[in-house]
């Protein structure tokens, strides 16, 4: 046979007839593809597996109960050869070629006028794969992009139905890995990314050429608020029938301000989307080796914003409390004010031998973890220069080996 490449084509098989000789476990695996394409199959052989016994009996395909006779081909528009004889495979195959129907050999591919490639979906793409005759490699390649379209490395843009909105997308704690599937293949679909300075930053350098980044800091306030500022960008972008992507650190919806700015764009009659993000909370100790919680020592764990000091009336913290509590204390944003956090802490119960870990820019390259006591760890904060972002965790699990 030439060794040209094969010429790659979609076949439309809906209510039309396709032939399969042989109802062995190569046949099993093919059944499935042919009945999803809306195909009439008609299968010849004089015994199957049980699972295509079970397609035949619910009537997803017709099953004759005999071998292969000069004929049988006849009004085909495909056929899919499976036996394990040689002489029935060559008959049928030889008239195939006479009918111009076109044929696949499961035992001889060079014989074969047509080859099934390797297929797969994923974001809603068909993805077919020919090596010739090396179909294992032909898997490993239908994988490969696969995985790439299901968690977003893959960059393909939908053009024609992509569909306007904002997602508030929780890109994890900063180790691009650690965005979800979810997230990271929104971001290859946005037309404009609205960008915190603590989101996964590597991520934006993987965006299309095209793709609008904006930085949620440098957009202009003039006399809104921040917040108002970027809820109203949000709206803009969004009415304009842009694809929007709201990329935040950790999660939208933990000290993200998320649902803020998922109620402006419901006010504003929008569609939104919010994806869930792994919390530095949680994965930041555990990326340092620390449990929030661990058998035996702790069986709590409490997340608390000190971006305002214990004794701001603003402050929403009930500090008596926590000062009471045993189980684990998680702080965000608390690098600058730890201090007066560590004195209330103390003064409402909590032992200022209470081991303390700062843990900073976790989960990436620059992550470092500093050790203290809850009364000590003020002073190593100062010592050893830790600047936000930062996670400290105050409880025993810090000490657990």
């Amino acid at each position: 046979m030439s060794e040209h490449p094969a010429y790659p084509v979609g076949l439309r098989l809906a209510g039309r007839r396709v032939l399969v000789l042989g109802g062995g476990t190569v046949a099993q695996r093919r059944l499935p593809a042919l009945l999803a394409a809306g195909a009439d199959v008609i299968l010849i052989a004089p015994a199957v597996t049980p699972s295509v016994e079970a397609m035949a009996e619910s009537g997803e395909l017709r099953w004759e109960r005999r071998g292969y006779r000069p004929g049988d081909v006849e009004g085909a528009w495909y056929l899919l050869i499976a036996t394990d004889d040689t002489a029935v495979n060559e008959a049928a195959s030889a008239e195939a070629e006479r009918l111009r129907v076109w044929c696949v050999r499961s035992d001889d591919a060079e014989a074969a006028t047509a080859w099934t490639p390797a297929t797969g979906r994923g974001d809603g793409v068909t993805v077919a794969v020919l090596t010739g005759r090396d179909p294992r490699r032909s898997a490993a390649v239908r994988d490969a992009v696969v995985e790439g379209l299901r968690d977003g490395t893959l960059a393909a843009r939908r053009h024609r139905d992509r569909t306007p909105g904002v997602a508030l997308v929780g890109g994890g704690p900063g180790d691009p890995d650690l965005i979800t599937v979810r997230g990271r293949r929104l971001l290859a679909e946005a037309d404009v990314v609205i960008a915190d300075r603590l989101g996964p930053r590597d991520l934006l350098d993987e965006l299309p050429p095209g793709v609008e980044v904006i930085d949620a800091a440098k957009i202009p306030y003039g006399r809104y608020m921040a917040q108002e500022a970027i809820n109203a960008a949000l709206v803009e972008h969004a009415r304009a029938g842009r694809s929007v992507v709201r990329l935040k650190g950790g999660d939208p919806f933990v000290f993200g301000r998320g649902r803020e700015e998922a109620q402006a764009l419901a006010e504003a009659g929008l569609p939104v989307t919010v994806v869930p993000g792994v919390t530095s909370a949680i994965s930041v100790p555990g990326a340092a080796g620390i449990p929030v919680t661990h058998r035996g020592v702790a069986h709590e764990f409490t997340v608390v914003s000190g971006h305002l000091p214990p004794d701001d009336p603003r402050s929403l913290v009930d500090w008596p409390a926590l000062g009471a509590l045993r189980g684990t204390l998680v702080l965000l944003m608390a690098v600058e004010r730890m201090g007066a956090i560590a004195e209330t802490l103390i003064r409402h119960g909590r032992s200022p031998d209470t081991p303390t870990a700062v843990v900073q820019e976790g989960t990436t390259p620059a992550q470092r973890r500093v050790d203290a006591t809850l009364g000590t760890v003020a002073d190593r904060l100062t010592e050893a220069g830790i600047r936000p972002p930062a996670v400290i965790v105050v409880g025993d699990v810090v000490a657990v080996p």
